[in-house]
């Protein structure tokens, strides 16, 4: 299911990227973000579900943490907020993704890159919504890391060359 969750994720972020760069209305992207924010929802759900060991609970706790952040963007797309809740929120998660990486030492180097990566994306939407800091480079990398840590690993994961 993480190939799923990855494919949709990294589609989510390339729109957002897009929509930094203003090409597509905060309300055009509102209903995707809510869209891939109940997909990973749903699908961390089942794992909590299912969850057996506390690796199965990490494991949804951290797809948890992406389903809140688009559910959170979507609302702010949608009714036109300032996103400065956000922000503070993409901060913990920018933390929490480093705890993630560093528990993936050892393990799977392409996984702990991944969260490095997450965790930085995170760290400046802190920076871009709640401290209100202009980030020129941010809409491109929004659409790099879409494509380099979500949308490219879910199609391996799900073609089964991960």
């Amino acid at each position: 299911m993480l190939g799923v969750a990855l494919l949709f994720i990294g589609a989510v972020l390339i729109v957002n990227g897009i929509g930094l760069t203003g090409r597509i209305e905060p309300k055009d992207s509102a209903l995707f973000n809510l869209l891939v924010g109940l997909l990973a929802f749903l699908i961390n759900a089942i794992g909590l579900i299912h969850a057996g060991a506390t690796s199965d609970y990490l494991g949804a706790a951290g797809g948890l943490l992406f389903a809140f952040t688009y559910l959170y963007l979507a609302g702010v797309q949608w009714y036109g907020l300032k996103g400065v809740g956000l922000g503070w929120y993409c901060l913990f998660v920018a933390i929490t993704a480093l705890a993630y990486a560093a528990l993936a030492l050892g393990q799977d180097t392409r996984v702990v890159i991944m969260w490095l990566v997450w965790s930085s994306l995170w760290f400046f939407f802190f920076l871009a919504l709640a401290l209100q800091r202009s980030l020129r480079f941010l809409p491109a990398y929004t659409v790099v890391v879409g494509i380099g840590t979500c949308w490219v690993p879910g199609l391996l994961m799900l073609t089964g060359r991960w």
